[in-house]
């Protein structure tokens, strides 16, 4: 990660003061911080990303 890639993708505050959580998609590189899992989940509820989807578990 680069020191250009600081800033909270939610709120864009330096993740470094927190406890930052970075989220690579699929085979991608470039990872997203966010400042903690709060950001994270207000990221997901804002942009309805979570909308739709469902979760299984083999059993």
């Amino acid at each position: 990660m680069s020191d250009d890639d600081i800033d909270c993708a939610y709120r864009g505050c330096d993740v470094r003061v927190h406890e930052p959580v970075y989220v690579r998609e699929g085979d991608e590189a470039s990872e997203t911080p966010f400042c903690n899992y709060g950001c994270l989940a207000a990221h997901v509820e804002d942009e309805g990303l979570a909308v739709g989807t469902t979760c299984s578990v083999g059993i």
